[in-house]
């Protein structure tokens, strides 16, 4: 069936940052970067507005021709290069490696696999994009060889997706075959975005959950920073706070719940009162208990600083020391930021 420009803008307007139009032209790898980055982080769906009349003239194209002109597309020779299309694939596959940091750095050899795996998954789905592909496999293995030498970096992401991005493009070439996308059922089409849309979320989700108290924290510090740059402007204050709470009125309006400032501190303390697991992790390493004050964990911290400061372990106990100094610094930095918020919530 033949595309339509009008209906192909209609659903740009009204989803393109879901990919809404994608689905409608059969670009079933362009829909799922734009459900799992949200319109290329805005900027990618705002560049579209130009490039929807080319992309319904492909779709018609392989609707009604089935294969691609090989004069214009000649298979054995690669694409152009396209700055916007490496710049896309280092972005993504940041964004891939951040969201595993966040909810998969539990996980065993997640340094040596799991995180050059995602990595390298976000770059090759840009580099699928349209008609063109590139080598999956010499990616994931530029991937694999470069997380090592930024093992435990919280920067890591960005070497490897920058490795990844060079492989990528090195082996950039034409598909055999042209998007069937269109010519599939709509059903399988969507089951099968649903499934990779819940297995990039689905981890996310449940650290963010299992971290809800932290979560609030650092909600919490961010909002009152914001608010605190209004002080010279209690009405301007009051604009922002108003709109930084819409998200809360609108739920209220569906459940039932009144919007008033008296059922919003219901709903913290609610939240607030019971520790997270962070927290209880938290406590356990710098071996305190729940009612120690600032300056017990702070003695504790700085006491536990000293046995496992790497300097103090050379020699094979480096990477145990290593682990353990991390890992008292994140606790101290858990336990300071709840009690910033019990002090500001008095």
């Amino acid at each position: 069936m033949t595309k339509s420009v009008t209906v192909t803008y209609a659903l740009w307007a009204m989803g393109g940052p879901l990919g809404l139009h994608h689905l409608y032209l059969g670009r079933d790898s362009h829909a799922l970067l734009w459900m799992l980055t949200l319109g290329g982080f805005g900027v990618g769906w705002a560049r579209e507005f130009f490039r929807i009349p080319a992309y319904v003239g492909e779709a018609n194209r392989e609707t009604v021709g089935g294969l691609r002109d090989s004069k214009r597309h000649p298979i054995a020779r690669p694409p152009p290069v396209s700055i916007a299309r490496f710049a896309g694939q280092i972005s993504v596959g940041i964004y891939f490696g951040t969201v595993a940091l966040i909810g998969l750095n539990s996980l065993s050899f997640f340094y040596l696999i799991v995180l050059p795996l995602c990595v390298g998954a976000g770059v090759h789905l840009v580099s699928s994009v349209g008609e063109q592909t590139t080598d999956l496999h010499k990616t994931l293995i530029a991937c694999v060889i470069t997380s090592p030498i930024f093992y435990g970096s919280t920067i890591s992401p960005l070497p490897i997706s920058i490795a990844a991005s060079v492989t990528a493009s090195q082996h950039r070439r034409f598909k055999t075959h042209p998007s069937s996308g269109s010519q599939q059922e709509l059903g399988p089409r969507l089951y099968r975005l649903a499934l990779v849309w819940l297995a990039f979320s689905a981890p996310l989700g449940y650290s963010i959950f299992h971290n809800t108290t932290a979560t609030l924290y650092y909600l919490s510090d961010c909002v009152a920073a914001l608010l605190d740059m209004f002080w010279f402007f209690p009405w301007l204050r009051s604009v922002v706070e108003y709109f930084l709470l819409l998200p809360y009125r609108i739920l209220g309006a569906f459940t039932g719940w009144g919007p008033s400032e008296e059922s919003w501190r219901k709903v913290l303390e609610i939240l607030l009162t019971e520790r997270s697991q962070r927290e209880r992790e938290a406590l356990q390493m710098l071996s305190v208990n729940k009612e120690a004050s600032m300056d017990e964990i702070t003695h504790s911290y700085r006491e536990l600083v000293k046995v496992w400061h790497p300097d103090h372990n050379p020699g094979s106990k480096m990477e145990e020391s290593q682990k353990m100094f991390i890992q008292i610094q994140e606790a101290y930095e858990t336990l300071l930021r709840g009690q910033k918020l019990e002090h500001r919530n008095k």
